[in-house]
């Protein structure tokens, strides 16, 4: 019943283009960007937290403080569900709508979202509520609360565990958790090496004969990498969200020099402002690295060599995630049995990070529990009632 999204609208640069080696790839700020809206949507109206409290929102282009937005927390959850609670009883006008004019409301709504008008959509009040704050405070009231039926996290694994013991505490409530990933690409000596380099996930085992030459082409993929604003379609990276994930990342950078992987190109903060690194490849990584196991989140990519198939996949499989997964090859036989070995939720085979809404999306393992997307993902939203009916006979 109660979503949380951001409110701030970040103005971005003029359109980037050049190699991240180059100044010019950083984009210059807009210094007093557009705040269409700091407040709580609650009931149809734009509020105030209860406690008049703000957090700021940082351009992490340039890491300044561009406007500060309401800090919801319990009080104002309490707020949200009882609207919701409201807006969907029996016989509320949301309940009254057929679907497809639910369907018209939705489509309508997901427009007007990227235009900043969430209250011109026209959906009855209380039916969207949206609250920004912190987790410890609005995120765990919403995990514990009492009226509220389902949630949907996205985030790390370890706010995923405490979502669903706070669940399980709670009401039960149902939970549908994208957490943590470590996915794996494996790249056989058959492979495209050209199309190879340019899809990278969070480790990638290249078989030995070709290791070097995989080596060489990604460094110098990683050199040309388009790093500037996010918002442009030619941008391959922007920056990091933060300043505690900028440091975070950089901090994983130094640790991998310590543990003996080899330090192959990037490593290192873009510009003298902003959340930019350098896009980072590290060769020589063993697999009780902390960075071949925990999750960086970040522009690194270490690279593995491996021999055999068996080898690779019990490697692959070894870790506490299983979001995605990757495998190159022109032998579709091998793809198969790859797919089938590999302990993921989404296995891709010679491409990476293709998601239709037609295709669910989760992961095994310690990466989540439910999907997305698709058909499973609309089922996380509903629930199976039976209804028996017996009719009656004339003259009975």
């Amino acid at each position: 019943c109660c979503v949380r999204w951001g409110e701030i609208r970040h103005g971005m640069a003029d359109r980037v283009t050049a190699p991240y080696s180059s100044a010019a790839a950083l984009p210059s700020p807009i210094l007093h960007p557009d705040i269409c809206y700091n407040q709580l949507f609650i009931n149809n109206e734009w509020q105030d937290a209860a406690s008049k409290k703000t957090f700021p929102a940082v351009n992490p282009t340039t890491g300044e403080v561009i406007g500060h937005v309401a800090e919801g927390d319990r009080a104002d959850v309490d707020r949200a569900v009882k609207a919701a609670r409201e807006a969907f009883r029996l016989g509320s006008p949301w309940r009254r709508m057929d679907a497809s004019e639910r369907g018209r409301l939705l489509n309508r709504l997901a427009d007007l979202v990227e235009r900043d008008r969430v209250y011109l959509a026209g959906f009855p009040p209380g039916v969207v509520n949206i609250i920004t704050g912190y987790g410890p405070t609005a995120g765990a009231a919403i995990a514990q609360h009492m009226d509220i039926d389902k949630v949907a996290f996205t985030g790390s694994t370890e706010v995923g565990h405490l979502i669903q013991k706070a669940a399980g505490d709670s009401n039960l409530k149902r939970v549908t958790l994208e957490l943590g990933g470590k996915s794996p690409s494996i790249v056989l000596a058959d492979a495209d090496l050209d199309h190879a380099c340019c899809c990278a996930g969070s480790r990638t085992f290249v078989e030995e004969s070709i290791y070097d030459e995989f080596l060489e082409r990604t460094v110098e993929k990683a050199k040309q990498r388009r790093v500037g604003n996010p918002f442009e379609l030619d941008t391959q990276q922007g920056p990091q969200v933060d300043k505690e994930q900028f440091e975070r990342i950089l901090s994983y950078i130094q640790l991998g020099q310590k543990e003996g992987a080899k330090l192959l190109c990037g490593g290192e903060r873009l510009g003298e402002r902003g959340f930019f690194i350098k896009p980072t490849v590290f060769g020589g990584v063993q697999d009780d690295m902390r960075i071949a196991r925990e999750e960086i989140f970040g522009p690194v990519q270490p690279l593995f060599k491996f021999k055999k198939i068996e080898e690779v996949i019990e490697r692959a499989n070894n870790t506490r995630y299983g979001l995605a997964a990757a495998v190159f090859t022109r032998d579709l036989d091998k793809a198969m049995y790859f797919t089938q070995a590999l302990q993921a939720g989404t296995v891709w085979v010679n491409t990476y990070n293709i998601v239709t809404c037609h295709t669910p999306f989760g992961g095994f393992k310690e990466s989540g529990n439910g999907r997305e997307l698709g058909e499973d993902g609309l089922k996380a939203y509903t629930e199976v009632k039976t209804v028996t009916i017996k009719i009656p006979q004339k003259n009975s």
